[in-house]
């Protein structure tokens, strides 16, 4: 009788340890439950540009072999990548288009007419809009950005800039800011930044910079 007296203690106090330290139901099983889930690791691929072409290689980061070729516009001269890694936005200088690539399966999606001769693209951090940026001068037509929205992959109305020659987002994607080298032709000019505001995409008033800006970044 002392016996099962003593083993039925025990087995109590064995459950109030486990409950005091949040373990109920399962045990063992509970505790286990609590262990995080390492994410599911997606594949590398770098995409590369061949502006002499009109295509896009895929090379594998896996194993660095490169796959077979995408067919994209004429002179394909930038590309941008969002998020979430399942759409490559080409920019095609000589096509005045942006294609939209879709990363799981290698292939390209309908072209996008942005404008002549673009020349930069960034993408929010949310993934939701693409800029691209098409170039211009003081001594001919302004330069612009384009928004592409990313969900249908139509653009935008055009927002005028300065001379529009390169573009970078801040990482809370509240605003892209818009580098004007001032004049395409002739020697350096005077540059402007222009701030973009990406909830309305309303251009702000330009800040003046250096002469013949060439490329911007932002701080993380």
């Amino acid at each position: 009788m002392r016996t099962h007296i003593t083993r039925a203690v025990s087995a109590a106090a064995a459950a109030g340890a486990l409950t005091a330290l949040g373990v109920t139901g399962a045990g063992a099983a509970g505790a286990a439950s609590t262990t995080p889930r390492a994410r599911p690791t997606r594949p590398v691929t770098a995409y590369v540009a061949n502006s002499g072409s009109g295509t896009v290689t895929p090379i594998r980061g896996a194993t660095n072999e490169a796959g077979k070729a995408i067919t994209v516009g004429k002179s394909p001269s930038a590309i941008a990548i969002t998020p979430d890694g399942k759409t490559a936005y080409v920019l095609n200088t000589g096509s005045g288009t942006v294609t939209p690539i879709n990363t799981a399966t290698n292939e390209a999606g309908k072209p996008i007419t942005v404008g002549k001769s673009p020349s930069a693209i960034a993408i929010t951090p949310n993934g939701k809009t693409a800029y691209v940026v098409l170039p211009g001068n003081v001594f001919a037509a302004p330069g612009l950005v384009i928004p592409i929205r990313t969900a249908t992959n139509k653009a935008g109305q055009q927002i005028a800039v300065g001379g529009g020659f390169a573009i970078a987002i801040t990482p809370n994607g509240n605003t892209a800011y818009v580098v004007n080298d001032g004049s395409s032709v002739g020697p350096p000019s005077p540059g402007t930044v222009t701030p973009v505001q990406t909830a309305t995409n309303k251009a702000l008033r330009p800040i003046k910079v250096g002469n013949g800006p060439s490329a911007i970044a932002i701080t993380p």
